[in-house]
């Protein structure tokens, strides 16, 4: 009988390093000629991919692409699920249907599944697993299947620079304003207000900025202080030996503008 060898049977035959070395050096190309861009589509026909948007390989379902709009600078994780319409090749008219903003990031295994408008603003960023929708079963007839029955459908809004913590749910319906918070976890529903953090399943307010007061409650630790722009690696590394001691005189100096 002849012996049919392939390149999975030639890396069998490896010593283990090299085989794992070399399985992961073939998997780091197949993920870059893998990935979809607006320079390389691949098979997808999207209505717009931005400048600098990249689809990481390998991708989960997508269909109704020609209703996806992806602005510039996205960063779409792998096995991430974007559907417009309700199943493949229909016809959902003149306007787009899911419309991501510039710099809007989507972690792996999440999901955006529309049959009507969902619009993600600019610099939204979400944790892996979440799950974006604008569809929910409904349960009317109690003598049918619940997944036989007609969806009930509104359109969802996530404003720009909000944030949604892994594992997160949003429903048919929600609206959310700028710089929101959502917990990991969290289902939302219904109106979020500007500059809010919710948490829980349905997900309240938590916490809420006050022009007057600021943030309400109080956070409970003080806010990050930014890295000067002018800092260099030197300076940073030196930064990680502040948790044994102070530095030596000289040694780091970041007071200089």
């Amino acid at each position: 009988m002849p012996t049919h060898r392939n390149v999975f049977s030639s890396l069998a035959a490896l010593p283990g390093r090299a085989a794992s070395s070399a399985v992961h050096r073939i998997w780091r190309r197949i993920q870059r000629a893998g990935s979809v861009s607006a320079e390389h589509p691949g098979p997808f026909r999207f209505r717009r991919i931005g400048a600098g948007t990249r689809l990481a390989f390998p991708q989960g379902t997508v269909f109704g692409e020609q209703w996806i709009e992806l602005g510039a600078c996205c960063i779409i994780g792998e096995q991430v699920t974007l559907t417009a319409g309700m199943m493949p090749g229909l016809d959902l008219g003149p306007d787009p249907v899911v419309r991501l903003g510039n710099g809007v990031v989507i972690g792996r295994g999440s999901h955006v599944v529309a049959s009507r408008s969902v619009v993600i603003g600019d610099d939204v960023f979400c944790g892996p697993y979440v799950y974006i929708t604008s569809d929910n079963h409904s349960y009317d007839d109690p003598e049918q299947p619940i997944g036989r029955q007609w969806p009930r459908t509104a359109p969802v809004e996530i404003g720009p620079g909000s944030w949604l913590g892994a594992g997160a749910v949003v429903l048919p319906g929600a609206r959310l304003g700028r710089n929101v918070v959502v917990a990991a976890g969290a289902v939302v529903r219904g109106e979020v207000p500007d500059h809010a953090v919710v948490a829980g399943a349905p997900a309240r307010i938590v916490r809420r900025w006050d022009p007057g007061t600021g943030w309400q409650p109080p956070l409970r630790t003080p806010a990050p202080v930014p890295l000067p722009e002018h800092i260099t690696p030197e300076q940073l590394a030196a930064l990680g030996d502040l948790a044994a001691g102070a530095p030596e005189p000289g040694t780091l100096d970041l007071s200089e503008r």
